[in-house]
């Protein structure tokens, strides 16, 4: 009997230390929401929807600053997705996250109007246009106008705020999970597939895909198989910046919160360590230490919330160059196959960004654009060669042969090494 009492008492410790919201769980949330909270002052570049939605899947809020951001995102995202619809430029994603960010506030989606052509239609009712867009895009090429990241978001954004999700649209999503078609380049997406079941478990539980439910049951089971497939020994699945999608994902369909707690715990043993200061990376990760996923807007309520979520003033750090410098070889592969090499040396610690822009300024022949996104700049073009998304194009990053998984402004350059910027397809 005493070692079943043993085992007993084992598992309720294993099975309650991921829902550990006190200690230095609970601190380690509080850090994150006022880390988040940091990021909005003075930011230079758009509102973040995404970093809206974590703040608001919080337990503890700073509602002035909450407010403040909603009014940011109302007007200067809001302006974004104008130009870009006025340009009949594809928003799928954009206007997913904005119609979220917006539903996690309470807010009446019906009084959000774009005005394209002369007429004047409600954001969920352009959404929906974007999204049989992509649909027929899928139809006739057999891969959206967007992606299937954003056709997911598409799909979820719909569903939590209330809209049936066209038996069509969802159809797409299913034959997609079916087939396997959810890479980026040559490489599985994990964000992806999390996406993809975040919003195929919503429109199971609307109840509104009447085409086949055992097809719709089969793709979700597929994707929760995916999911776990990718956990790797360390409990990321796929990476360090696919687990908290990929967890909110796993919680949604139904998983075990004991389930994800190697997961949860890689995270938060990247978290104290700073390896998501980028806030993009945050915001996907705190609903998931909450056990929560984005599924929750669909009830979410504005009452009575606790708003306690205090900054402290802090005190400016100045870093000092280190005096040290690493030499840096950037290769640039073009879409013809053609090379060319460059040498530099940078700062120790510079980022990629930084590295790019000290070479550029050296008259070697070597050129770059970037542009903005919400998880910060991105290379559009190199020595004069674009890799845009209409042409299905993108500029992949490796350092000496392995991947990069962050993004130029965030990856540092910590030793000499070969930075590769290949002209790719996905």
């Amino acid at each position: 009997m005493l070692p079943l009492i043993i085992i007993s008492v084992l598992l309720a410790f294993t099975s309650a230390t991921p829902c550990d919201t006190q200690g230095s769980n609970g601190e380690l949330l509080l850090s994150l929401s006022k880390s988040l909270l940091r990021s909005l002052e003075g930011q230079g570049t758009l509102p973040n929807p995404s970093v809206h939605l974590a703040l608001r899947l919080a337990n503890s809020h700073n509602l002035a600053k909450e407010s403040e951001h909603l009014n940011q995102l109302k007007n200067h995202f809001h302006n974004d997705i104008q130009n870009s619809l006025s340009n009949s430029q594809a928003v799928t994603g954009r206007l997913a996250l904005y119609a979220m960010a917006l539903k996690s506030s309470c807010y009446d989606l019906n009084t959000i109007t774009f005005t394209v052509s002369g007429a004047r239609e409600t954001l969920l009712t352009h959404l929906k246009r974007q999204m049989e867009q992509e649909k027929e895009h899928i139809a006739f090429s057999h891969r959206p106008l967007t992606n299937y990241y954003q056709y997911s978001l598409g799909t979820l954004a719909l569903c939590v705020n209330g809209i049936r999700v066209n038996n069509h649209v969802s159809n797409k999503l299913i034959k997609a999970t079916q087939h396997q078609h959810f890479t980026h380049g040559d490489a599985e997406s994990i964000d992806t597939f999390a996406m993809a079941g975040m919003a195929l478990q919503c429109v199971k539980e609307a109840g509104s895909y009447v085409h086949n439910a055992a097809e719709l049951n089969t793709a979700l089971a597929q994707i929760k198989q995916k999911l776990l497939a990718a956990r790797r020994p360390d409990g990321h699945i796929g990476n360090e910046y696919s687990t908290g999608n990929a967890v909110q994902a796993l919680l949604a369909m139904g998983t075990p919160v004991a389930e994800c707690a190697a997961s949860m715990e890689a995270m938060r043993t990247d978290a104290r360590g700073s390896k998501y200061e980028n806030p993009m990376a945050s915001s996907q990760i705190l609903p998931a230490l909450h056990q929560t996923s984005y599924l929750t807007l669909k009830t979410k309520e504005c009452l009575d919330e606790d708003d306690t979520l205090v900054l402290e003033p802090i005190d400016p750090v100045v870093v000092l160059p280190s005096g040290t410098t690493v030499t840096v070889i950037v290769e640039v592969v073009m879409s013809s196959g053609a090379t060319a090499q460059y040498s530099v040396d940078v700062p120790k610690d510079s980022s990629l960004l930084e590295a790019l822009e000290l070479l550029a300024t050296g008259n070697v022949g070597f050129t770059f654009e970037k542009e903005t996104s919400l998880w910060g700049p991105f290379l559009s073009a190199v020595n004069g060669e674009l890799a845009r998304q209409s042409d299905r194009r993108y500029w992949q990053l490796s350092s000496d042969g392995t991947a990069l998984s962050q993004g130029i402004s965030d990856y540092k350059i910590g030793k000499p090494q070969k930075i590769t910027i290949k002209n790719s397809t996905y």
